[in-house]
């Protein structure tokens, strides 16, 4: 039987396990990256280890998210970035240089190399063939320092791509249908790889587009063959040396299949406030927008920028609409401004803002009360713009280019745009990355007084009783847990602090409530933790005291951060139980200590009801470890003793 592209990958980095999918396997990881929002916590995480240089292949520290510098702290932990990377053995790309997985893909992401980044977007590099993954800081800190990255195996999904792409309907379109066709909870524990007739079609940068919202399906990545199109922009980039051929074999078997014809597709948007809330631009129809904000690592590139400018040239965007556009990085931005596409935007009347996440990440450009903003991101949750009460559309580059002259959502004339030629030689100036130091240099390491230590957990003990401090529905979102935006980001390295926001979206009472009863359980539902791989979402319910999470099922990396801080992920047995535990019921998990070490169920009295209630422990053995040591740090200590 022959393999996948991800098989084949998986095999060659293979350290321990089956692969057998749900069974968990250990990997090999040949790169890393991280960015400023969780890298603080990953590097502090590192030199808790006493690992005096990373012994990755490449590991690369990136300023994208915290760009944004109202006060003292975000340059205070720019310093401190800076510096441990310089002293550890890590490259570090300042701020202005661009976002993480646009650079990644443009200067070091390697076709058949395994990649895991501290960003839930790390999988937009397998537009290129790396089996790219987006994990928590802590897993990147044991990766850097040489250990394994272990996941469970997962499914293989393949999605075959036929036909040809009309023109104003792009690569966001496709994986907007794709989100359509498998919602964000389809891909839950499955690769997603793209093959067929199409393939030949779509640019590197598109195919990037379209593995970067696979986090939004929740898959563990997604991957597209290493040809003929991915050596090609590795040439232009002055980097064909590192491309290798890469495709699944003809006789591989896949859990899932599923077909799209491109020429029938037409423009579409993700509506608030899901993006698997997928509808056409037609059926939308001429509703009134106030805002349009393109980039983000989604849809920021040469190629879709020059889209934009050529809808733009000669024109004025509407009165009534703010337009905002993010390159994704300085080759970008640099390449725009020589060949004047930069000054067609800018006469047009766009506001550019720096090569960073900015927007996406909630870093200004908030929409006004009750506004309708089209972004080309990839995340629209509840809130997450800044302004609750906005309402975030997922389109399209054209699509938001045509509606901020229309002022209305429309989709683009095809007429009007040009065919853009991925170029020959991409403009190359690497000035703003700073190389590690030489191994052995003894070098300073600044901190600012913001950064303050991590929280740890303590061994956990038989039996555990505690109250239902908190009660939420389904796909809750790793913003919902652990909001982000322009107030809070800075304080990234501050988990005390951040502490007393956890989770007020949902209730404002939460992190004090949690204080005052001595910490306790969340009970959750469906895809509990989906989103980001911030492991502040799992940081902040430990510094307040949370000892499990009792939920209808997980997404995959939250869960993972989870354990990694030493918190049990539990699932009902039955998801009508979670039905019968209410905010402030006393609950007890009695012989919890055996049932983690040894078993896959366990049971949960409520003391208020009287109900006994089962739950499920989907754990591998060393998933067990970790939780009976109180969390990965705890027993990375105690081994090193």
């Amino acid at each position: 039987m022959g393999l996948t592209i991800a098989q084949k990958i998986i095999k060659n980095h293979l350290i321990a396990g089956e692969m057998t999918a749900g069974s968990e396997v250990s990997l090999r990881i040949d790169q890393t990256l991280t960015q400023d929002a969780t890298g603080t916590m990953a590097y502090l995480q590192f030199e808790a280890m006493d690992i005096p240089r990373v012994k990755t292949e490449l590991s690369v520290s990136y300023i994208d998210h915290n760009t944004l510098q109202s006060g003292f702290e975000n340059a205070d932990d720019h310093k401190y970035l800076q510096t441990v990377a310089y002293t550890h053995g890590v490259y570090f790309s300042r701020p202005g240089n661009g976002i993480c997985h646009q650079l990644h893909l443009e200067r070091f992401g390697v076709p058949g190399k395994t990649l895991i980044g501290s960003d839930s977007h790390t999988p937009t590099c397998g537009g290129i063939g790396m089996l790219a993954m987006g994990a928590g800081g802590l897993d990147v800190a044991v990766a850097m320092g040489g250990g394994a990255y272990n996941i469970p195996m997962p499914k293989m999904v393949r999605i075959n791509l036929r036909g040809k792409l009309s023109k104003g309907v792009s690569a966001k379109d496709i994986i907007l249908e794709v989100l359509r066709l498998m919602t964000v909870k389809g891909g839950v524990g499955k690769i997603v790889e793209y093959s067929g007739e199409a393939l030949s079609t779509l640019t590197v940068p598109e195919r990037a587009t379209i593995t970067n919202m696979g986090a939004e399906l929740g898959a563990t990545t997604s991957i597209f063959p290493s040809d003929d199109v991915t050596r090609a922009f590795l040439a232009a980039q002055g980097r064909e040396d590192v491309w290798t051929p890469l495709c699944s074999d003809e006789d591989a078997v896949y859990d899932e299949e599923y077909s799209i014809d491109l020429s029938a597709l037409r423009p579409l948007a993700a509506c608030p406030h899901s993006p698997d809330a997928v509808k056409s631009v037609a059926e939308i129809g001429a509703l009134k927008i106030d805002q349009v904000c393109i980039g983000s690592c989604t849809n920021s590139s040469y190629l879709d920028l020059m889209k934009v400018a050529a809808i733009l040239k000669g024109k004025t965007v509407h009165p009534n609409v703010s337009l905002v556009i993010a390159p994704g990085s300085k080759q970008v931005l640099s390449m725009l401004a020589q060949n004047g596409a930069l000054a067609d935007m800018v006469n047009a009347g766009a506001r550019i803002i720096e090569c960073a996440c900015g927007p996406c990440i909630g870093m200004g450009q908030s929409p006004k009360s009750e506004g309708v903003s089209l972004r080309t991101f990839n995340r629209n949750f509840e809130g997450r713009s800044g302004t609750q009460s906005a309402k975030v559309y997922l389109v399209s580059p054209e699509t938001a280019a045509a509606s901020a002259l229309a002022g209305v959502f429309t989709e683009a004339d095809p007429a009007i745009i040009p065919d853009i030629a991925m170029p020959e030689h991409f403009y190359i100036n690497d000035n703003l990355i700073v190389a590690p130091a030489p191994d052995g240099t003894d070098a300073e390491i600044v901190r600012g007084p913001n950064i303050k230590p991590f929280p740890l957990n303590v061994p956990l003990t038989e039996n555990l009783s505690y109250k239902a401090v908190l009660k939420v529905g389904d796909n809750i979102t790793t913003d919902h847990i652990m909001p982000a935006g322009s107030k809070l980001l800075p304080y990234r390295s501050n988990v005390p602090y951040m502490a007393n926001f956890c989770f007020t979206r949902c209730d404002e009472q939460f992190p004090e409530r949690a204080k005052q009863w001595g910490g306790g359980f969340i009970i959750g539902g469906s895809n509990y933790g989906q989103g980001s791989s911030r492991e502040h979402a799992a940081l902040a319910p430990l510094q307040l005291g949370i000892r499990a999470v009792i939920a209808k099922s997980f997404a995959r990396i939250h869960k993972a951060n989870l354990i990694n801080s030493g918190i049990i992920p539990l699932t009902f047995a039955n998801e009508e139980d979670y039905d019968r535990i209410s905010l402030g019921d006393s609950l007890e998990l009695s012989g919890i200590l055996s049932s983690v070490k040894d078993n896959d169920s366990c049971t949960m009295t409520n003391s208020t009801t009287g109900d006994v209630i089962k739950l499920e422990l989907s754990l591998s053995e060393r998933e067990r470890a970790v939780l009976t040591h109180g969390g990965l740090i705890n027993m990375i200590k105690a081994m090193n003793k």
